[in-house]
């Protein structure tokens, strides 16, 4: 179960990344974000590859719900 959730869809595109970094964050290694979008989140998958050290990339998931509803987890380590 995720530590926490953000729904992003309703946020403006700009105020999205640093939502989720500070969110990422503040989590207790072994833990997940679960961030819910209105399109995949790649670049932010790449993004948090190359830049935060405490993401586990090897399990990133990413589900697609609906139309504009996609459902990606970051785990911490």
């Amino acid at each position: 179960m995720p530590a926490t959730t953000l729904d992003l869809r309703d946020v403006p595109p700009r105020e999205r990344h640093p939502k989720i970094h500070d969110a990422f964050e503040a989590l207790d290694s072994g833990e997940d974000l679960e961030i819910v979008n209105d399109h995949e989140p790649k670049p932010l998958f790449y993004e948090f590859q190359a830049e935060v050290d405490a993401f586990d990339a090897e399990n990133y998931t990413c589900e697609r719900r609906g139309d504009a509803e996609f459902v990606a987890t970051l785990p911490k380590q």
